[in-house]
């Protein structure tokens, strides 16, 4: 079964309620529509304001009352806020909304989940050969440190547990092992002693099991790969979509509490359709 037709399957059994800030937009529309109709989701609209929004974003986030109540009369707070009291188990948005804004929104009101301080997104890779895989971090964190990089191994594996069945983490590098230095190797090898993950390793010793044992380690057959910096996983993923004929799912929001997901504002109906099926299957 393919990471989607998963998606689809998990989505329809759990029947979350989706919050869409962003209804409005006619794509939105008719994606919450058809959601609707395949048995996806229960999408919801944005509620008016009430007090038990105020509250959720008082007790999340510790706001004084007329800070959380200003934040309340904004879409996207407000959307956060009813995944934070419990009317809604996700949030969808980004369709008309940087991508900023929706972090930002889900970090004070849905918060991030326990052991992770770094907000960051994956992308599912899907290969003419039937290869699915996990590239992170492709559109968030620009440089991460060490510890922000292991936060993004870390939200990654969970993300592929979800989606994929299992997790084998590479944070990747130029160099495998102790072959090679720089500050860039060395931050990747700290953010592997955090984890516990395989690192610093290349990428095709982290896929080919022959080259991985030409280098001295054991197969790892990664198919989650975890980028140092936000250059090279960008990159990686074009490349692959271009040379390769991979299509790329996502940018998908990881790490929070309650699922997030921030839609591409050229999201057709369909990509918000499948954005949200995958978004309710991480759940």
């Amino acid at each position: 079964m393919s990471v989607l037709e998963n998606a689809y399957d998990k989505a329809r059994a759990r029947g979350a309620r989706v919050v869409f800030p962003e209804m409005d937009d006619l794509r939105v529309a008719d994606a919450m529509a058809r959601l609707k109709a395949e048995g996806l989701c229960e999408p919801l609209p944005l509620a008016d304001p009430s007090q038990a929004h105020v509250d959720a974003l008082i007790k999340a986030r510790g706001l004084k009352e007329p800070i959380a109540r200003r934040m309340v009369s904004k879409p996207l707070y407000r959307a956060a806020a009813m995944v934070a009291a419990g009317e809604a188990d996700a949030m969808v948005a980004g369709a008309d909304s940087p991508t900023k804004r929706v972090i930002e929104a889900a970090a004070i009101g849905i918060g991030l989940t326990e052991g992770v301080k770094t907000p960051s997104s994956f992308f599912v890779m899907i290969f003419p050969d039937g290869r699915e895989l996990v590239f992170a971090d492709c559109a968030v964190n620009v440089s991460p440190d060490a510890e922000r990089l292991a936060d993004i191994a870390t939200a990654s594996a969970a993300s592929a547990h979800a989606l994929l069945g299992s997790a084998r983490v590479a944070l990747l590098s130029f160099s495998t092992g102790a072959s090679g230095v720089g500050d860039s190797v060395g931050m990747v090898r700290l953010a592997a002693e955090i984890t516990g993950y395989v690192g610093p390793v290349q990428a095709d010793a982290a896929l080919n099991a022959a080259i991985a044992a030409k280098k001295g380690m054991d197969p790892l057959d990664a198919n989650v790969l975890v980028f140092p910096s936000l250059d090279a996983g960008n990159v990686a993923y074009k490349l692959c979509q271009e040379l390769a004929g991979a299509q790329a799912l996502g940018p998908f929001l990881q790490g929070f509490r309650k699922p997030v997901c921030d839609l591409s504002r050229g999201a057709s109906v369909d990509d918000i359709v499948a954005a949200t099926a995958i978004t309710v299957a991480q759940g």
